[in-house]
């Protein structure tokens, strides 16, 4: 794992670099957004004077909080803030794509006075900083409504409206606008109160339905208690206005505040309204009831009634008051709840009680003398018709006065304030977020690289499958790297200076495992036919040039005569890394076409002194090249040449392109394959030593190339 990334590490970084550069952009061109709060109060209350009895109201009416947060999101609630605020009229001004909004902001930073900046990239018709423009009213047919209008500004105050590219009306500040467009019943009405901003300058008008002004406002709005159990409502609103946040807050919160004082009075007078109904009844009958025990005490006399009759008249008046007031009661409640309701059903039980209680007295008094039981019973019920009338009028002015000074159950801790710093966009987060996201990116693009290559990195792999030993194992050489790029710029030079990495830098790690490679050879070839090596790959690319070229430096400094030949007589280019020519090759020595063709190749032949190797080069591109390899002449040419030197060294073409390795290898002792790091799938070498074993051709083991740094010091 620790190899693929430092394999990737150049693609990883670029990768996070550009992450890290679009979350620079995003950080410096996203709007931003304040955040306004206020924090209201709920009491916990019941209804205003609901009851009557003096123990207190039998039905608690106390709201809890999650229904006032529900009724602060409602629609009436924040409809009537839209209404009130003209919410569902949206103007904008239109910016350049992606850098506008950003470049016009800060322009309004840094020029605070009514001034508009100069257009960029000769843009003018978007908005660059300094634009102004106040909508009070617009009024669309419903198939305009949530559309976006285009208003384009004029000279002296004139604008135009558009829709679609098609002038809808023409209208200047200050002055209503009006026109009747097509079949439409409705005319489309806007009046602009103050545009400020050049010529041509576009701006976005758009009118909502109530509903998706209402849903759009939700997105922004967030209503919750503060902390469980304490009754207190936090409020906040987002906006990318400081100012437009809290005063549409600040409203949210007034007409909370006017609902709830509005539902107390309500409530009070709904009561109130109830008494001045029970009033005048109770007044005739306490009338009637006056007068029938005057007519008895005129017409039977004075009566004194004796102190038990007494005390039993008391209690008869207090019985018979308590129960026409639970009666009353439950006559208010039957207006709210049905007769299966908790309440309705306790106050049965108590006037059913308490009608018990009357029951009995009544026995006590049938018992009395019969003036006694007339006076008794009308007195009872003049006093009974006193005390309910008495109570009911209290009632009713202790009502008036608590409507008058109606207080609801909210109360407001903190109005909202002007935010100073914006919430969003947190920029050292997003900076953060894209950077480790850039980073994840790269080094999932390195696996995913990898996956799909499917290349062999390990060398003891290939030993197991194909049964054939790695030779040595070459790390990666930033110095060949240098030269290699060295190398192109000057390609189409020649009869320049070598550029050996052998030469250059004997100590690199690379000339190290060549050296390794150079042991090994010697004791490959004690038992060998000839002293001909041939280095091929499977594809073009793996580094067989640069082992063969290198290989030949370091056998050479082990004092021995080696003789270097590009037997890629399609697109060998050794003779460039050296320096000399292409021409008088190989492929002229096989055709002997040429005319200075002697026994001592003298012509043919390029001493490298510097490498102290000799090399012969391609010749001529030959139109046929297999079959001038397949020609008897080569062997011949070979044989001769082994002849006079320590060892051979052939550079073919790869082994799956073209079949020359395959020719060529039948006249080598030893032929080795050169695999580069991660670039072969199993298969590909299957495949080509399978095609060397078919062709006669004894490959006696592989060179690992390009093996990574990481890896090798793993």
């Amino acid at each position: 794992i620790l190899a693929i990334l430092i394999e990737n590490k150049w693609l990883i970084g670029l990768t996070t670099a550009a992450f890290l550069a679009l979350g620079i952009v995003k950080a410096s061109t996203d709007t931003p957004i304040y955040k306004a709060d206020a924090m209201l109060q709920v009491q916990a209350s019941s209804s205003t004077l609901s009851s009557f009895e003096p123990g207190g109201p039998v039905v608690k009416n106390e709201i809890p909080v999650s229904a006032e947060i529900e009724l602060i999101n409602s629609r009436t609630v924040l409809g009537r803030a839209i209404k009130n605020l003209n919410l569902e009229i949206v103007v904008k001004p239109r910016y350049f794509p992606i850098i506008g909004a950003a470049i016009a902001r800060s322009f309004d930073k840094d020029n605070p006075s009514s001034e508009v900046s100069s257009p960029l990239f000769g843009q003018s018709q978007y908005a660059w900083g300094g634009e102004l423009i106040k909508v009070d009213s617009l009024i669309l047919p419903a198939n305009l409504l949530d559309k976006p209008l285009t208003l384009i500004a004029g000279i002296n105050g004139r604008y135009q409206l558009m829709y679609e590219d098609e002038l809808i009306l023409e209208g200047e500040v200050g002055k209503l606008a009006s026109k009747q467009v097509g079949n439409q019943q409705e005319a489309i009405t806007i009046f602009v109160s103050m545009l400020w901003s050049r010529p041509d300058t576009t701006f976005t008008v758009m009118r909502h339905t109530e509903s998706n002004a209402i849903s759009e406002l939700k997105t922004r709005f967030e209503a919750g208690e503060k902390t469980k159990m304490t009754r207190i409502i936090s409020l906040a609103l987002e906006s990318d206005s400081p100012e437009s946040s809290v005063q549409v807050l600040n409203e949210l919160v007034n007409i909370y505040i006017r609902q709830s004082v509005e539902q107390k009075s309500a409530e009070a007078q709904k009561t109130l309204e109830f008494l001045e109904k029970q009033l005048p009844m109770l007044k005739e009958q306490l009338d009637s009831a006056t007068t029938e025990l005057n007519a008895v005490r005129t017409r039977m006399g004075s009566i004194d009634l004796d102190i038990e009759t007494q005390g039993l008249l008391d209690g008869v008046v207090k019985i018979k008051t308590e129960t026409t007031l639970l009666e009353q009661k439950r006559d208010e409640l039957r207006q709210k709840f049905t007769e299966s309701h908790p309440s309705i059903i306790a106050l049965d039980k108590q006037i059913a009680r308490l009608q018990g209680q009357i029951n009995a007295q009544d026995h006590k008094i049938q018992v009395l003398p019969e003036t006694q039981q007339v006076i008794l019973r009308l007195s009872r019920d003049v006093q009974v018709n006193t005390e309910l009338y008495t109570t009911l009028l209290n009632k009713a002015q202790t009502l008036r006065v608590a409507k008058a000074g109606t207080v609801g159950d909210v109360r407001v801790i903190d109005f909202a304030a002007l935010p100073k710093l914006p919430i969003k966009p947190k920029k050292t987060l997003i900076v953060i977020f894209c950077t480790i996201l850039g980073l994840l990116f790269g080094v999932a693009l390195a696996f995913i690289g990898k996956a799909l290559r499917r290349g062999v990195i390990d060398p003891d792999l290939i030993e197991s499958k194909l049964h054939i030993p790695v030779y040595a194992t070459i790390p990666h050489s930033f110095d060949q790297d240098k030269i290699s790029k060295k190398f192109k710029i000057n390609y189409k030079q020649e009869n320049k200076e070598p550029v050996i990495l052998a030469l250059q830098n004997r100590d690199d790690v690379a000339i190290e495992s060549l050296r390794s490679l150079r042991t090994t050879l010697h004791f490959a070839f004690l038992e060998a036919q000839n002293n001909i090596i041939m280095i091929t790959g499977p594809s073009p690319g793996v580094g067989k040039t640069f082992v063969s070229v290198n290989l030949a430096t370091v056998l050479a400094d082990a004092g021995k005569k080696i003789l270097l030949i590009d037997g890629d007589i399609r697109k060998g280019y050794i003779n460039k890394v050296l320096g000399v020519g292409r021409e008088n090759g190989l492929s002229e020595l096989i055709s002997n076409t040429t005319s200075g063709f002697s026994p001592t190749l003298d012509g043919f032949i390029h001493r490298i002194t510097s490498a102290n190797f000799d090399f012969i080069s391609t010749g001529a591109i030959p139109p046929n090249p297999s079959e001038l390899l397949l020609h008897e002449r080569f062997g011949k040419l070979l044989e001769m040449i082994s002849k006079n030197y320590d060892h051979v060294i052939i550079d073919s073409p790869p082994i799956l392109a073209v079949t020359d390795a395959s020719i060529i290898g039948q006249l080598a002792s030893a032929t080795l394959m050169v695999v580069k790091s991660g670039q072969h799938p199993m298969r590909e070498l299957e495949h080509s030593a399978k095609r060397l074993t078919q062709s006669g051709v004894h490959l006696k083991g592989i060179v690992f190339n390009d093996l990574p740094e990481s890896s090798s010091r793993l």
